[in-house]
């Protein structure tokens, strides 16, 4: 099961649709065998339970690797991959976006 699961089974419709998004965007990353942190899995289910924005998730990742540059999860590249999870997840967010093939 993933850190998501829930939220996509029992949560409100708005919570299902943010809970796949970041289930997406995270599993984007874990195919490049990269690993999100877990103070990014936590922040998301904030996001999620609707307590803050995508905005907010991405301003509190970058503000967390502003102030712990020293941090060993940095060199496991977790930095880039919350990162790039935070960004995945803006784009997929965005109600312009469309997620299809071109016929």
């Amino acid at each position: 099961m993933s850190d998501f699961d829930e939220y996509i089974i029992q949560g409100e419709p708005s919570q299902k649709e943010k809970a796949q998004i970041w289930q997406t965007a995270i599993g984007l990353q874990d195919v490049d065998g990269l690993k999100v942190s877990d103070y990014l899995i936590e922040t998301v289910k904030e996001n999620i339970e609707g307590k803050i924005t995508i905005g907010e998730v991405k301003y509190r990742i970058n503000s967390y690797y502003k102030q712990t540059a020293s941090r060993k999860t940095i060199e496991n590249r977790t930095d880039e991959a919350d990162k790039v999870s935070v960004n995945i997840a803006e784009i997929l967010s965005e109600k312009t976006f469309s997620f299809s093939p071109t016929d």
